[in-house]
C-alpha cells in the first residue's frame, strides 16, 4: 500500500500547479445575496464556452528581452540568454508559455499538456519521469521544470550538459497562480505579459467566483484520487491541492474539515462517512477507471455519504483540474455548474 500511495501522490502531484487567490477575497463565494453581476455571467458563460482543450494567447503579447537573471525555487539564480526553444516538464508550465504568446518557441511537452496547440510537441517526460536524452535531443536553449521534477539523476544531466534548467514553486491553490505566472513571464523576458496575463487570469477568476451562491449551506465536497486499474483509491486532505478550488465554488473541504491534515490518505469507509461530502469532486480519468459514476458508488464508503446516495459527483478532465493557472476559470465555472446543477442559480 506504501508503494502505491506514493506513486498516486507522484501522479497527483504532477498535475498540481500554480494557483492566485483573486483579489477581491479568499472566501467561497462572494458578498451580497443580489445574485451574479452582469460581468460575473458573461465572464462564467464564456469559460464554460470556451474549448477546454485550447490555450487562449494574450491578444498582444510582448517580445523577449534577454539576457535577464531570476531567482530559481531550488535556492539559485540562473540567467536567461536565449529561449527560443523551449522545454516545459510540466502541462501546468506549458499552458502559461502559450498563454504568454510564446508557444511557437516550445518544442517538447509533458504528457499532462492536454491541450490542442501542444497535441503535437514530441513527449519527452511523463510527469515525474524525465527524459533527459529526449529532452536534450530537442536542443533546448531554456528548460522550465517544477522543483517536483526528476528523476534527480536526469534533472543533474540536463544542468551538466549546459542547459539552463529554471525550477519554479509548484502551485497548492488560488493564490499561487500569480507568481508562477511572473516567474515564468520574467525569465523569457516579458515580464509586462507577466502582468497582463496575471490581471486576466485573477479577473475572470474573481468574476466566475459569483457564480457560487452566496446563500444556503455550503456543500462539504471530498476530492478522491482515484486509479482502479492500479487498486489506489484516496481521499484528499488538508494538503492534497483541491481545497482552494473547493472553497472559491463556494464549498467546504470535506476531507479537511474532517481533520485530515495529510495530504492524500487511503479511502476507508470509516474515513469517507466522517468527511460526509454532500459532493465527491473527481478527475474525469479516475472516474473512468473506476466504472463511472455507478462504479464509484461500489467504492467503500461512497455509498454511505450524502454525496453518493445523491449521485451528485463533479468531474474535471485530469490535466486541468489542479492545474492552477490562465485556464483555472473554465475549471472553477464546471465545478461550479455541476456542483449546484439543478438549483436553480
Amino acid at each position: 500500500m506504501r508503494t502505491r500511495l506514493a506513486g498516486a501522490l507522484l501522479a497527483v502531484l504532477s498535475l498540481t500547479t500554480a494557483g492566485c487567490t483573486a483579489a477581491t477575497g479568499t472566501g467561497g463565494g462572494t458578498g451580497g445575496g443580489t445574485g451574479p453581476s452582469a460581468e460575473a455571467a458573461g465572464a462564467a458563460k464564456a469559460a464554460k464556452s470556451a474549448p477546454a482543450d485550447r490555450i487562449e494567447p494574450l491578444a498582444d503579447p510582448a517580445t523577449p528581452k534577454l539576457p535577464v537573471t531570476v531567482a530559481s525555487a531550488d535556492g539559485g539564480r540562473l540567467t536567461v540568454r536565449a529561449a527560443e526553444r523551449i522545454v516545459p516538464l510540466s502541462g501546468s508550465l506549458s499552458e502559461i508559455v502559450f498563454s504568454l504568446g510564446l508557444g511557437e518557441r516550445v518544442v517538447g511537452r509533458d504528457v499532462s499538456a492536454t491541450f490542442a496547440q501542444a497535441e503535437k510537441l514530441p513527449l519527452v517526460t511523463r510527469g515525474h519521469d524525465v527524459s533527459a536524452e529526449g529532452v536534450l535531443s530537442l536542443r533546448p536553449d531554456l528548460v522550465l521544470a517544477e522543483t517536483t521534477s526528476g528523476p534527480v539523476e536526469a534533472m543533474d544531466q540536463l544542468r551538466a550538459a549546459g542547459v539552463p534548467v529554471l525550477t519554479i514553486a509548484p502551485a497548492k491553490g488560488l493564490a499561487d497562480i500569480g507568481p508562477r505566472i511572473r516567474a515564468v513571464a520574467g525569465a523569457l523576458g516579458v515580464p509586462s505579459s507577466g502582468e497582463a496575463l496575471t490581471e486576466r487570469s485573477e479577473r475572470r477568476i474573481a468574476a466566475v467566483r459569483e457564480e457560487a451562491p452566496a446563500a444556503g449551506p455550503e456543500p462539504r465536497v471530498a476530492f478522491l484520487y482515484l486509479r482502479g486499474s492500479a487498486s489506489v483509491y484516496l481521499l484528499g486532505g488538508a494538503g492534497s491541492g483541491a481545497g482552494s478550488l473547493i472553497e472559491a465554488a463556494g464549498g467546504v473541504d470535506a476531507g479537511a474539515a474532517s481533520g485530515l491534515t495529510e495530504d492524500f490518505t487511503p479511502i476507508t469507509s470509516e474515513a469517507l462517512v466522517k468527511a460526509a461530502p454532500d459532493a465527491i469532486l473527481v478527475m474525469a480519468k479516475g472516474l473512468e477507471s473506476v466504472g463511472g459514476v455507478e462504479g464509484l458508488a461500489k467504492v467503500p464508503g461512497v455509498a454511505q455519504t450524502p454525496a453518493g446516495l445523491d449521485r451528485r459527483i463533479v468531474s474535471v478532465e485530469d490535466g486541468v483540474l489542479l492545474n492552477y493557472g490562465p485556464r483555472t476559470d473554465q475549471v472553477l465555472a464546471s465545478v461550479i455548474d455541476q456542483l449546484y446543477e439543478g438549483e436553480g442559480r
